[in-house]
């Protein structure tokens, strides 16, 4: 078989097609119309099931509860009669044995006292920080009857996102531009559909489905375009979505995770117990798993579509192959890229742990922990499968689809 028959033979089979003497699959207009409508037949209803899914699911404004449909309001952030005021630290004291420090701050040009916990005093307050308290009228006697809640730090967290956004701009421009935009709106999806609909009582399993969709979408077109290629992308992160879920839901089963474990699940479930915080647990896993999903599969596809460019005349089980070499790299430095993440943001719950004395297996089974390092496994099988069979969709569709490069129109 020579590369003629293998580049035609190897894919979809088309009525008009011509082969040059280079071995190059050369298509009609009409045959990359059929190509996009066969991509367009996959991804619309997709993408239509998701809008209804969207609409169906989405919370009614303002209420709160399980299947019998009671409304719960959400509490005030503080007592009845306290009153919240900012201020700046202007003296912090000598600790005592009982771990109590005398701090003041300033109000308005007035030094009064304020308590701070003993973890704050001697874990970053300084002289000059603005906090958020509380005036509690219950301590008007004492020399403290401000309570502190909170460091003031809009300014500095506004300074690092616009650093950020201009530091993707001028590295990666337009695209870059166009990936903040995608990512403001999953953030979006996060906070206006995804939080109020699992509060409400909906089906984790379809909210998070919905949501994870609508911002793999958002994420990808916004950021690449529409295109066979970006097409190609979505196809692969779905099936990479679909293989997290499933592992997911297989290993929580399986190992008895029941997503209780921290303070704030525990909080959580106190207030809201029509909740399944293992069901929660999953939608979590499920999520961790998308941002890099869509980071493999784009990085796939659009290394397919270089090698084709490149060599249009090369096989497609040769591409397949000069793919996973890349590929391969890609796999090792994200399952240790998600491992690392995973320890950094659980290192205080690894410390405490190890605080009890017990032997090295019986710690990685501690409830808390085996739940971080199942959700690094669930995330990682789901990108390493997901390379594979996004290369093998990118290595079908890169021979019919249009090269838009620049460097691809100069050559």
């Amino acid at each position: 078989m020579d590369a003629n028959d293998s580049v035609v033979g190897e894919g979809p089979s088309f009525t008009n097609h011509t082969h040059s003497h280079s071995g190059t699959l050369t298509l009609t207009p009409e045959d990359r119309r059929r190509v996009r409508f066969a991509l367009a037949c996959v991804v619309i209803p997709i993408a239509l099931l998701t809008m209804l899914g969207l609409f169906i699911f989405w919370p009614t404004t303002g209420t709160l509860g399980g299947s019998g449909s009671t409304a719960i309001a959400s509490r005030a952030e503080f007592a009845p009669g306290t009153e919240k005021v900012i201020g700046e630290i202007s003296f912090i004291g000598q600790t005592d044995e009982n771990r109590q420090t005398p701090v003041k701050m300033k109000i308005d040009g007035v030094e009064v006292g304020v308590h701070v916990p003993y973890e704050y005093v001697h874990n970053g307050l300084d002289v000059g920080d603005r906090i958020n308290a509380i005036f509690s009228p219950g301590l008007i006697e004492t020399d403290t009857p401000y309570i502190f809640v909170d460091f003031v730090r809009a300014v500095p967290v506004w300074i690092l996102i616009t650093l950020y956004i201009l530091v993707v701009l001028i590295v990666a421009r337009g695209k870059g531009l166009a990936a903040v935009l995608g990512l403001g709106v999953s953030l979006a999806v996060v906070a206006a559909f995804m939080l109020p609909a699992l509060m409400a009582g909906k089906s984790p399993i379809m909210v998070v489905i919905i949501g994870a969709v609508s911002m793999m979408f958002t994420s990808i077109y916004l950021a690449h375009g529409i295109s066979i290629r970006t097409t190609t992308a979505i196809l692969g992160t779905l099936g990479g979505l679909l293989i997290t879920g499933v592992v997911a839901w297989i290993s929580i089963d399986s190992i008895n995770l029941t997503g209780t474990y921290g303070e704030e699940s525990v909080g959580l479930y106190s207030q809201l117990g029509y909740l399944r915080m293992d069901q929660i647990l999953l939608c979590g896993m499920i999520l961790a798993g998308l941002g890099a999903l869509n980071d493999v599969t784009i990085t796939q596809v659009s290394t397919v579509w270089e090698l084709h460019a490149a060599n249009p005349a090369a096989r497609r089980r040769k591409i397949f192959r000069q793919a996973m070499i890349i590929g391969r790299d890609h796999i090792a430095s994200t399952v240790y890229t998600l491992a690392f993440a995973y320890v950094g943001s659980a290192l205080p719950l690894l410390m405490s742990a190890t605080l009890v004395d017990r032997g090295f297996v019986d710690f990685l089974m501690i409830g808390q922990v085996t739940e971080e390092i199942v959700r690094t496994l669930v995330a990682s099988v789901g990108l390493v499968l997901a390379i594979p069979m996004t290369t093998a969709i990118a290595t079908i569709f890169a021979p019919v689809a249009p090269t838009t490069t620049k460097e691809n129109t100069d050559e």
